[in-house]
């Protein structure tokens, strides 16, 4: 049984939205670019860390982190990119996303940098070993590779990392009393034998041992 949200006023259509927030400037309405200009390859050259949103056959979204070396998103073109899947967990969520729906959002990120840049497109996997050799790290190269044809493109403004202050040293938080990644893993898996102990020797292992 489905849930009610638990608030009183909903928007329920475009109209509404737009009496309540306005209309756009022309410069936002008019700020996509349906291709990678030089501009954009710069930034993508510049950036060692992305996150990719997919969606699965069932319209449920998924939004995952991709990082490595800037430059690690090879531009083919004005059209076409390629993300390296590195080695992971095996879950392949967001390949298995694109495979079953191939509508991608990415947001690009260069550290320090307050404004980051919006790629849309339609995405495919590829085993092409010309492509995949090209990205080899620490000797190995990735299985598959994420193709997207790009559809728009777009720099999206700073206010956000203004806002949050993410990129100043100064105001991040303590995080002793946090909850490690293992403490959380664990307890989200729930299985007979797995501590808080043993995933954090497997999460140390994993990131010393088999980044790539």
């Amino acid at each position: 049984m489905k849930s009610e949200p638990p608030f009183k006023h909903l928007v329920h259509s475009i109209a509404e939205l737009r009496e309540v927030a306005g209309d756009p400037g022309e410069l936002a309405k008019n700020k996509v670019i349906s291709y990678l200009d030089h501009n954009c390859v710069e930034f993508i050259n510049h950036s060692p860390f992305l996150v990719l949103s997919t969606v699965n056959q069932f319209g449920d979204c998924d939004a995952s982190p991709r990082g490595d070396q800037p430059g690690f998103v090879r531009v083919l073109d004005s059209a076409r990119l390629i993300i390296p899947e590195r080695k992971g967990n095996k879950r392949l969520d967001s390949i298995q996303n694109i495979v079953s729906h191939p509508s991608v959002g990415l947001l690009f990120m260069i550290p320090g940098t307050g404004e980051t840049l919006r790629v849309n497109g339609t995405a495919y996997i590829t085993r092409d070993p010309e492509y995949l050799e090209k990205m080899t790290v620490q000797g190995k190269t990735p299985l598959l590779g994420i193709g997207v044809e790009v559809k728009e493109c777009f720099l999206h403004c700073a206010k956000a990392f203004k806002r949050s202050k993410l990129w100043e040293p100064d105001h991040w938080p303590e995080t002793e009393h946090l909850p490690s990644a293992a403490k959380m893993m664990a307890a989200h898996a729930n299985l007979r034998g797995v501590t808080e102990e043993s995933v954090g020797r497997n999460l140390k292992e994993s990131y010393t041992k088999r980044l790539y």
